[in-house]
């Protein structure tokens, strides 16, 4: 009697409760979860070890050389034109440093060393970090670093491992400098500008005088967001440097460049004014590099480029490099790039006093880099 009694007061009081709870469960989120703790800023030092490495077997055919003999023959040699050293890493999510030694052939005249290869500094720069107060990828730079123009153009060129990109390769400008600097990148993807002051006189030489070079880089992504254009940025460089004080030495730079997942693409024009001592006229230069990388099919790309350079608007003296490649870039390995390169290079040296050699060569490049 007892035990019924009870059943029949706790039917109701269940029938409530479970109304009640399934009432609750339709109202509340089908998939509910707890609300996410803050996060706490990752502040945990690290430290990672990379490398990058040029290799190549290249064939001369113009000019040819000369041997102990006197006989002439064909060039050709294995190379390693470039390994790099690369140790990256953070103390702190406000401070990053970058350290790279760069391992290259000695070809100066008179060395002890010429024809070894020597180790000696490219990159060694801190970098402070300035998310957390302006724009993602905001930061300043303070040591041996990429240059504002150069590092800009070779991360999207790519193929560096076949030769320097056009200003750097005629000795224009260089990938490296000593310096500080600051980048500070638009929000929205829309671009970036870079601006620092260097010495000048590039990573592999001491400082001569005391002028500094101002440099800087302004790109421009117009269109961030469409479906095929989002990939076009123009940009503009500028470089306000001297040889000696009231010798300047200018280097300016305007390019368009297009980034798909079919072909990258540029076109760039420089102009140079150089003036070498005070008293020295000023010599005015200019050229133009136009390039594509057209994807193929899966891993493999054609490389087309063409290099125009008047180093002295005043005499007929001219350059021209056309360079025709095939490669294929292996799969991505995690973090690992590799690509290997079959590639002709023509240079033309037209109306030069005294008159220059024209030059012909054939090659394999393999790119390594993780």
């Amino acid at each position: 009697m007892i035990t019924r009694s009870l059943f029949r007061l706790m039917l109701p009081t269940a029938l409530v409760l479970g109304h009640i709870a399934t009432e609750a469960a339709q109202a509340a989120p089908q998939n509910a979860q707890p609300a996410p703790a803050p996060k706490t800023p990752d502040d945990t030092p690290s430290i990672r070890i990379g490398t990058t490495i040029f290799l190549d077997y290249t064939v001369q055919t113009t000019p040819k050389g000369i041997d102990a003999n006197g006989d002439e023959f064909t060039p050709n040699q294995f190379n390693v034109q470039r390994a790099y050293l690369n140790v990256t890493g953070r103390l702190s999510r406000l401070i990053a440093f970058r350290v790279t030694p760069d391992i290259a052939r000695e070809t100066g005249e008179g060395s002890s060393l010429s024809g070894s290869y020597t180790y000696r500094l490219k990159y060694a720069y801190a970098q402070f970090n300035l998310d957390q107060w302006m724009p993602s990828a905001t930061y300043a730079r303070f040591g041996v670093q990429p240059t504002p123009w150069v590092g800009f153009i070779e991360d999207v060129y790519r193929y560096r491992f076949q030769g320097p990109t056009f200003e750097d390769r005629e000795g224009f400008l260089s990938s490296s400098d000593f310096g500080a600097s600051f980048r500070y990148n638009f929000g929205g993807n829309y671009g970036d500008v870079h601006t620092g002051f260097y010495n000048g006189d590039n990573y592999n030489r001491l400082e001569s005088n005391d002028q500094k070079a101002l440099m800087i880089r302004g790109t421009v992504r117009p269109l961030p967001n469409h479906t095929y254009l989002k990939g076009m940025r123009v940009t503009g460089f500028y470089d306000h440097d001297a040889y000696v004080k009231s010798a300047e030495r200018r280097r300016t730079v305007v390019g368009v460049t297009y980034e798909h997942a079919r072909v990258n693409a540029g076109a760039n024009y420089l102009a140079t004014t150089d003036q070498t001592r005070s008293a020295a006229a000023e010599v005015d230069g200019n050229g133009f590099s136009i390039w594509a990388t057209p994807k193929i099919v899966t891993g493999w790309e054609g490389l087309v480029r063409f290099d125009s350079l008047t180093p002295n608007d005043d005499v007929d003296g001219r350059r021209r490099r056309t360079i025709l490649g095939i490669a294929y870039w292996f799969p991505l390995q995690g973090s690992v790039t590799s690509a290997l390169l079959f590639d002709f290079e023509d240079v033309d040296n037209d109306a030069f006093v005294p008159s220059r050699t024209d030059e012909r060569r054939f090659a394999v490049h393999m790119l390594v880099n993780f």
